[in-house]
């Protein structure tokens, strides 16, 4: 949740941190700070809010007074504590000889702080997180350790229980920094004369596009000249180095005024990406994948475990595996997978989407799910993180960086490589014959373009929104797959615009939901093709006009051509036609305009980072 910066070097390391916490304040921005290492030792500054605030403080105090060229820094998710200026990190050790930044949990943070409560230590805030800098102080002070930086930074951080990444700073030690990673990200960057510390490259691509990533359970000692890796007991290890295949334009907003418009129109290149190099001689072909052939074909049902906007996207999944390789799908929200224990074994194949490839609870689920024997696929926009390194296999995403809070290409990408997964299923176990997939998949390689038509409502569905002002509440209706899609479009305007907003199939609209109908109610309403299973459009048609008969007002997403919806519909918007399989693709295009659209309309001009969310969600 949390961002982690941090920086040694040879340049006064303030202004890079500063820029660094500006490219990562999207994983949370409650609070920002940062602690500098100089000559007079460690200096810091923090403030509650935005990144803004801290920009003041530092102005207020002076930017001589944080003079240095080592610096950790932070931005807030709060998880323990409010999100106040004392609750904001750094937080600095009783001798003020320690600094550190934390991303994460340590669960047995009360164990600990009543030990140093005992020891007279005063605990000035109200994390978990503070703990640490006091428990390195007295190790280093005192002990087996004392006066070894290393030693004790290790001799602390196997006390801790939790997922956490932490970086640590010595006023003794000005030229080093030594960070941990047990679950939560952490990236080293590798410069000439410098090195980086980031929760995401995107701290450091400014610098350089020369990267490790650590793995689980990895501690990284740095300095200037270069990096070293351990293991929690003090032994060698390794990371993984890797080039960074995106720059720093790609982070940067390119004329539009958020991220996220900027992102919902990167779209088309983003599903073309994820679709590139997955068809070969015939054939569709996954990433980094352990699985044979035989074994894609033993898969005799497939779970999907995912949280949020990647749930919706594995619910779209279901009905496409479903329909192509003829085997059951589970759909499963990920926080509640290992704690019902579902019915898993080794022929069951667990597909596991995470943008991040960090999200806590679908990594606890893939471990559950490996734990009973079944093999698991991720589906991940983030090369080498957690998720994919423990899977059995991984299909990449190629969205390039999302900096928006709500997902919206990563959303699209992800959609596109379910897909692919289905086809590939449906290769291996022969339910589609090999002609029939060379069509369905010119029907995918279509579909870029046809997003890139869709992105022709922008200017439409603004109009409307101003004609609907500052609404309260929204209902989204939809068939089939048209269901998904009206989760995910009521997903993003309770992101962004903060009012209530419902998505139901159509068919439960008799059974319940009805009853919120009212006069001039703004209803969204998802239409299949009709050149698809007839009998589904003609129910939704039907579904619509029961709204209007009730005083509602309707905005409808229908395909190009279908004019049966015309008079049924306040608001029409049109999307190229496509097979309704994968309506996804397009029809969620004018919803993500639609709630940036009212976000703007109720107040709310930051769209890029909504209130109480954080980009990747790395605690349970």
């Amino acid at each position: 949740m949390c961002g982690i910066v941090g920086y040694v070097g040879q340049k006064q390391s303030l202004p890079i941190a500063v820029e660094a916490l500006r490219r990562m304040e999207y994983r949370g921005y409650d609070s920002a700070g940062v602690a500098v290492v100089g000559e007079n030792g460690i200096a810091s500054a923090k403030r509650a809010g935005k990144l803004a605030n801290l920009e003041d403080k530092i102005a207020e105090i002076g930017e001589g007074t944080l003079a240095g060229t080592t610096v950790i820094g932070h931005t807030r998710w709060a998880t323990h504590g409010r999100p106040t200026d004392e609750n904001a990190h750094p937080h600095v050790s009783f001798d003020g000889k320690v600094a550190i930044v934390h991303n994460g949990i340590i669960e047995n943070f009360a164990v600990l702080r009543e030990e140093l409560e005992r020891d007279g230590i005063e605990l000035k805030s109200e994390t978990d997180s503070e703990t640490a800098a006091h428990l390195l102080a007295k190790a280093y002070n005192d002990g087996d350790t004392a006066g070894d930086f290393r030693a004790s930074a290790l001799n602390v951080l196997n006390r801790l229980e939790g997922a956490f990444t932490l970086l640590f700073v010595h006023a003794n030690h000005p030229d080093q920094i030594i960070a941990a990673r047990r679950s939560t990200p952490l990236m080293v960057g590798v410069g000439e004369g410098e090195m980086f510390l980031g929760s995401d490259v995107a701290a450091f691509i400014e610098h350089t596009k020369q990267a490790v990533e650590l793995g689980h359970d990895s501690v990284v000692v740095i300095n200037k000249d270069g990096y070293e890796i351990l293991n929690f007991d003090g032994s060698g290890a390794e990371g993984k180095p890797f080039t960074i295949d995106w720059d720093l334009e790609a982070a940067e907003k390119g004329g539009y005024d958020s991220f996220m418009m900027k992102e919902i129109f990167e779209q088309p290149a983003a599903v073309r990406d994820t679709l590139a190099g997955h068809w070969a001689d015939g054939r569709v072909t996954l990433d980094e994948n352990s699985l044979t052939v035989d074994q894609l074909k033993s898969f005799n049902q497939v779970f999907v475990v995912a949280c949020g906007s990647a749930y919706h996207s594995g619910l779209a999944a279901k009905y496409a595996i479903e329909h192509w390789v003829r085997i059951p799908v589970q759909i499963e929200v990920a926080s509640e997978f290992r704690y019902r224990d579902p019915v898993l074994d080794e022929r069951t194949l667990v597909l596991a989407i995470s943008q991040s490839g960090e999200t806590a609870d679908t990594l606890e689920a893939v471990r559950h799910a490996k734990t009973q024997g079944a093999k698991v696929l991720a589906v991940c926009n983030t090369n080498g993180s957690q998720i994919p390194r423990e899977s059995d296999a991984v299909l990449y995403t190629h969205a390039g960086p999302e900096i928006g809070v709500a997902s919206t290409k990563a959303f699209l990408a992800q959609v596109a490589a379910n897909y692919i997964v289905g086809l590939a299923l449906a290769q291996a176990k022969g339910t589609k014959y090999p002609d029939e997939i060379a069509e369905i998949w010119r029907e995918l390689e279509a579909i870029p373009g046809k997003i890139e038509q869709a992105l022709d409502s922008r200017d439409q569905v603004n109009e409307i929104s101003e004609t609907l002002g500052a609404i309260k509440t929204m209902l989204f209706l939809g068939r089939g797959v048209g269901f998904p899609i009206a989760l995910e479009g009521a997903l993003k305007l309770k992101e962004l615009a903060y009012i209530h907003a419902e998505g139901f199939p159509a068919g439960e609209l008799k059974h319940g939901p009805i009853a919120l109908i009212e006069e001039d109610l703004p209803v969204v309403v998802i239409v299949p093709s009709p050149r698809g299973v007839s009998q589904l459009h003609s129910k939704i048609v039907s579904n619509i006009q029961e709204i209007r008969a009730r005083g509602a007002k309707t905005f409808v997403i229908a395909e190009e051509g279908d004019t049966a919806v015309e008079p049924y519909a306040n608001w029409l918007v049109r999307i190229p036609q496509t097979p309704t399989i994968m309506q996804p693709l397009l029809a969620t295009v004018p919803l993500q305009f639609l709630a940036a659209d009212i976000a703007r309309e109720n107040g709310n001009e930051d769209i890029d980072k909504p209130r109480n969310l954080a980009k990747s969600v790395t605690v349970e």
